[in-house]
């Protein structure tokens, strides 16, 4: 075996910018004090929480859930695809992650208009307030990150402006995304 030089040595460095990762650190700030909120006004109503929560369909948290999983697992494949040069597997990638965010929102979107129509809208009580509020934040995420899969196509599909580093930065945003759906996944629909 011989040794590498510490010059030889591929360098080790997170991906994506700076900014994005304080930007994470901020929006995991700000989503811990909502869950601190909601976990204290849980405490103070539990029954009321629990005969909320019930309405919800675990089936939808859960598909909804993989879905994003699956989604956060072809984003990782569109950064290792553009790593490699394989351009156009990063692309395919990237379509396929949007189409999984897209059965995420059309899932929420259904259950947001089930639970309307059963009479639980965000003034009905703490917990559908907390509900909505914490749901629609994330929707409205997601949103947001078509848009920075929109950045991907574009720096993927032009020779001259593809850039790792903005690839790995707009796949840092979407692991976000999915990361605080587990969490708010977990308060609203799993802790009993």
């Amino acid at each position: 075996m011989t040794d590498l030089a510490d010059d030889d040595a591929p360098a080790r460095s997170v991906p994506g910018q700076p900014d994005m990762w304080a930007f994470v650190l901020f929006e995991t700030l700000i989503f811990t004090a909502y869950f601190g909120f909601y976990l204290f006004y849980r405490a103070q109503s539990p029954e009321l929480f629990l005969r909320s929560q019930a309405q919800l369909d675990l089936r939808i948290g859960v598909c909804n859930t993989l879905v994003l999983l699956l989604s956060s697992w072809s984003v990782a494949r569109c950064v290792q695809s553009a790593r490699a040069g394989a351009y156009r597997a990063a692309l395919r990638d990237v379509f396929v992650t949007a189409a999984f965010a897209a059965v995420f929102l059309f899932f929420k979107v259904f259950e947001w208009v089930r639970l309307v129509r059963m009479g639980n809208g965000l003034d009905s009580n703490d917990f559908f307030t907390y509900y909505f509020f914490l749901t629609g934040i994330h929707f409205v995420h997601l949103l947001i990150g078509f848009v920075a899969l929109g950045v991907v196509v574009y720096q993927l599909r032009g020779a001259a402006r593809r850039e790792q580093e903005i690839v790995e930065t707009c796949a840092t945003y979407w692991h976000t995304v999915d990361f605080l759906w587990v969490l708010i996944f977990a308060l609203l629909y799993v802790v009993r």
